[in-house]
């Protein structure tokens, strides 16, 4: 679900969105060294490839509330178990928009990452209300930039996850897999769809958007360093 992922008439709603977490995940890696501390770890789906011999990492720590999958360590009244300037390295994927007070949650982060250290984070822009009702945000990335630097994060880094044909192909996969319609009119529509999405996707360059020129996107990906 995670890990191997092909594009098939079946998954087009969710397709993208899994690819390319594991394209910048795969793509960034060699930035999470160390102790990695996995915020809002969930199935922990990630771990495998973060401690691979090609991986950076030397330790794993999955972070999550209590009740939810099966974490190593979970949330202690708004704190983080963990002892200031503990871990080397932050992954935190589609977890911010769950989050209602991120500045307090950013910076027990910020306490727990050592000076120099990194979060990479993903976090969906266009996406269905989703874990409701804990669905709180959908962010720009100017709101993102603002928000790290007030946590004390220094060197702020964003980028988008698709740009204008990633973000069509998207709601036309969401759009045959998930709205209300008859199931044999939904197997005609994603048939008709299916090439058309294939085609989209092929064509999006997420790597030449431009925020200043008011883009539509997907979601958003970046690097943060403390």
């Amino acid at each position: 679900y995670f890990l191997k992922i092909k594009a098939s008439p079946g998954n087009i709603d969710r397709f993208l969105v899994r690819r390319s977490i594991l394209r910048v995940l795969l793509e960034n890696k060699s930035l999470l060294q160390g102790l990695i501390l996995d915020v809002g770890c969930g199935q922990k789906p990630y771990r495998e490839i973060l401690l691979e011999p090609a991986g950076c990492a030397t330790r794993y720590i999955g972070l999550d509330l209590e009740g939810r999958d099966q974490p190593d360590i979970v949330w202690e009244e708004g704190r983080i178990p963990l002892d200031d300037e503990a871990v080397d390295s932050v992954l935190c994927t589609e977890v911010l928009e769950h989050v209602p007070e991120p500045v307090p949650v950013l910076q027990e982060v910020h306490r727990v990452l050592k000076p120099g250290g990194r979060i990479l984070f993903t976090t969906p822009f266009l996406w269905p209300l989703h874990e409701v009702p804990n669905d709180e945000y959908r962010y720009t990335p100017f709101a993102l930039e603002r928000i790290f630097r007030e946590c004390g994060f220094t060197e702020v880094k964003i980028h988008a996850l698709g740009g204008w044909n990633a973000s069509m192909a998207q709601m036309l996969g969401l759009w045959a897999r998930r709205a209300p319609m008859n199931r044999y009119f939904k197997r005609l529509v994603l048939v008709a769809v299916y090439p058309f999405f294939r085609l989209l996707v092929a064509l999006d360059r997420p790597e030449k958007v431009d925020f200043s020129k008011s883009p539509m996107i997907t979601g958003l990906w970046g690097v943060v360093q403390k």
